[in-house]
């Protein structure tokens, strides 16, 4: 598999033989079965056999493979001396050795860098608790992970120091450091931790009613969305004569027109729809399944994508990479990216953090303007409870200039 990227004997023959080259060769298979060109696949493998001599030099302990181990390579490059590699820029050694460290944790392979999780970990434990309990998706634990970071590196193994003044404490500084919405899903990580502890016997039951709710009234905001001309706009941005352009503008359709989350878009699988019977099958929060219709239009942008845009790949996945490796992207902020990007690209002047879920915002808006109820919105939004769907009454201008009551005279003094 090496002789794919390599020309030279010699070349294949030091990476092949080397203490690593069983490692080596399963990640060229990878790269190669990924598309990757011989010029940028040659390149990764030097950085993959790079990493591996000085991980093996340094002798790196397992704990320290997660976390810590590239930012140390990446300071060992600056002054990198190691014999027999060739001078390459840091940056592209770098690219390369998160894409074999990426890969090995994504096949649990057990190597001399030690990325194989550890399930006696305290951590490891709780995701899995949460995957078979809950069905929670790895983007989401990844997240509670981010919010939990400076509770879990302060108690360790040590819980005897979580009681309820401790959790208090936690939630009152980090509010007091990050914004509200931040502030409260790392208010929700911390509650399903602490109940995961709690059906683990670690921690008294009822701590979890501990920890304080951070005050947030939801419906006090107006939704964020964009008129139908500005929508259009959007949705016409992308260069059709493109891979990329045909891929963009099917997932901008996708989300303007039948109000999809970018979580929907990014999970949608070849199966998942029935051309036959014109429908498209969602699976959208806590992994519930919705048939929508499939309106000629979604189908056409889909089919050009299919037919004209879309590289080779063994993957299901409807939407994928335009560059190696050919996957679907790794989580929802690409399909949000290319939202944001479609958004810059018609001039549209607007806060564009969390661009797809303004489109969904814009179909329930576009809907309500057109006489929809809120219970008509509710079932295209899939909405579980109809509070989730009241907030786009307050965006009916008309409709609340009806019921405005005039303000009453005062007779003067």
């Amino acid at each position: 598999m090496l002789d794919q990227f390599f020309k030279l004997p010699v070349q294949i023959s030091r990476y092949s033989e080397g203490p690593s080259g069983a490692l080596l060769i399963e990640f060229a298979k990878y790269l190669s079965e990924s598309g990757y060109s011989r010029s940028q696949g040659s390149r990764h493998l030097r950085a993959a056999a790079h990493l591996m001599f000085w991980v093996d030099k340094q002798d790196i302990p397992i704990s320290d493979a997660e976390d810590g181990m590239l930012d140390q390579f990446a300071n060992h490059l600056r002054e990198c001396q190691c014999p027999s590699f060739t001078a390459m820029a840091p940056d592209r050694l770098m690219r390369g050795a998160r894409a074999f460290v990426a890969y090995q944790r994504e096949h649990h392979a057990t190597s001399a860098i030690g990325l194989a999780p550890n399930p006696t970990d305290l951590w490891e434990q709780f995701c899995q608790w949460m995957q078979a309990q809950r069905g929670t998706s790895k983007r989401t634990l990844d997240d509670y992970r981010n919010y939990l970071r400076t509770f879990l590196d302060a108690i360790h193994t040590n819980l005897d120091q979580v009681d309820a003044s401790y959790l208090r404490k936690f939630i009152l500084e980090r509010g007091q450091r990050i914004g509200i919405s931040r502030a409260k899903a790392t208010t929700s990580a911390l509650r399903m931790f602490i109940r995961f502890l709690i059906a683990q016997g670690k921690c008294p039951s009822d701590l979890d009613a501990s920890i304080p709710s951070l005050a947030y009234w939801r419906l006090s905001s107006l939704p964020r969305y964009l008129q139908p001309e500005e929508v259009e706009r959007v949705i016409s941005s992308p260069q059709l004569d493109t891979p990329v352009g045909k891929r963009d503008r099917a997932i901008l359709i996708l989300l303007s027109r039948l109000g999809l989350r970018a979580g929907d878009v990014l999970n949608l699988r070849l199966a998942d729809i029935d051309w036959y019977a014109a429908t498209i099958c969602v699976r959208g929060k806590n992994k519930r399944q919705t048939q929508l219709p499939l309106t000629q239009e979604v189908g056409d942008a889909i089919v050009n994508y299919l037919q004209h845009g879309r590289p080779r790949t063994d993957s299901d996945h409807i939407f994928i990479r335009s560059l190696a490796p050919f996957r679907r992207f790794r989580d929802t902020r690409a399909i949000s990216d290319v939202a944001k990007l479609a958004m810059r690209r018609a001039g549209i002047n607007f806060p564009v953090w969390g661009a797809a879920h303004v489109l969904r915002h814009s179909v329930a808006t576009s809907m309500l303007r057109q006489g929809s109820s809120l219970q008509d919105i509710a079932v295209i939004l899939r909405h579980q409870s109809i509070t989730s769907t009241q907030i786009y009454a307050k965006v009916d201008i008309i409709a609340l200039g009806e019921i405005a009551q005039p303000w009453p005279e005062v007779s003067p003094c």
